[in-house]
């Protein structure tokens, strides 16, 4: 697994939030995602493991990715760009000790929030029907052990229930409540059902803790803008798999163009061209900087 430095990163989200501004933090699966996102002005992205999963495995997401695979694509992205990255940790990957090596090592990685559910294996998407969960005090146990494995407390924890789905609003609610005791820095109810949920979610926590409300298009959760959520009391807004639908959706256009036409002039209007695609990646500046060492 390669590294990345931890600069500023987990500082400048961490000083975001506590200002108390809203955050929207598009989903990116890879480099050139986060790339993008970055100079398009964003102040944060959102590393989404569902997108690894259905970028890296042409795959659902239904707990087949892996920690290396998570943090190798981390790493990657914290190389290229300098914005904070908040990380899908899904379940941790395992026990509490699979959670200290998931923090440890996501934290080398150059995560900037960290966040970790309450799922049991096999975990899926929290939009899917079939999830189950862990006790709470199992939850609370790993954590613990999360708090306790990270380096440095500007890389923050994000804890995410999925018991509305499973146990009910009220169940959910409880358990947030054990995982704010526990000290985590944000905390996330996963698949609201109705603004009426989104609003209770906010009336028992906003003032306490930051809230993440999560963007699913064809979700179970009604889709908001981030102005909406936040005067709902979210403090973080993530739109986690639009990035890779819209590419997805892009991609069907393209191929099945090529494929009748044999020709990209059809699509010459909606891509970039050599040149183009490489000012956006830095590949003049790349080649300058190279001829200092020449």
């Amino acid at each position: 697994m390669t590294t990345a430095p931890q600069a500023s990163r987990p500082t400048s989200l961490k000083n975001r939030i506590a200002a108390g501004q809203a955050l929207l933090a598009p989903g990116v699966y890879d480099a050139l995602s986060a790339l993008l996102a970055q100079q398009a002005g964003y102040d944060a992205v959102y590393l989404s493991g569902a997108s690894i999963a259905y970028s890296a495995l042409g795959r659902p997401d239904v707990g087949l990715t892996t920690f290396t695979e998570v943090a190798d694509t981390l790493a990657r992205i914290t190389d290229r760009v300098d914005c904070p990255v908040i990380v899908d940790g899904d379940t941790g990957f395992g026990n509490a000790l699979n959670v200290q090596r998931t923090v440890r090592g996501f934290e080398r990685a150059g995560a900037a929030m960290i966040q970790l559910e309450d799922q049991g294996f096999p975990k899926r998407c929290g939009h899917l029907a079939g999830k189950s969960l862990v006790p709470a005090r199992e939850m609370c146990g790993k954590l613990h052990a999360a708090l306790d494995a990270r380096h440095s407390a500007d890389t923050l924890i994000l804890a995410r229930t999925d018991a509305v789905a499973v146990e009910g609003l009220d169940a959910a609610l409880e358990r947030g409540e054990k995982y704010l005791e526990c000290g985590v820095d944000a905390l996330f109810v996963e698949a609201l059902l109705t603004p009426e949920q989104m609003d209770a979610a906010c009336a028992r926590f906003a003032s306490r803790i930051p809230l993440l409300a999560n963007m699913v298009e064809g979700g179970q959760t009604p889709v908001e803008s981030a102005q909406a959520l936040a005067q709902r009391g979210f403090r973080i807004v993530i739109f986690p798999g639009g990035t890779l639908r819209a590419v997805a959706h892009m991609l069907q256009g393209y191929y099945a163009s090529l494929r009748e036409h044999g020709t990209t002039a059809p699509w010459r209007g909606r891509m970039l061209d050599f040149d183009g695609i490489n000012a956006v990646i830095g590949t003049p500046e790349l080649l300058e900087r190279g001829k200092r060492y020449e």
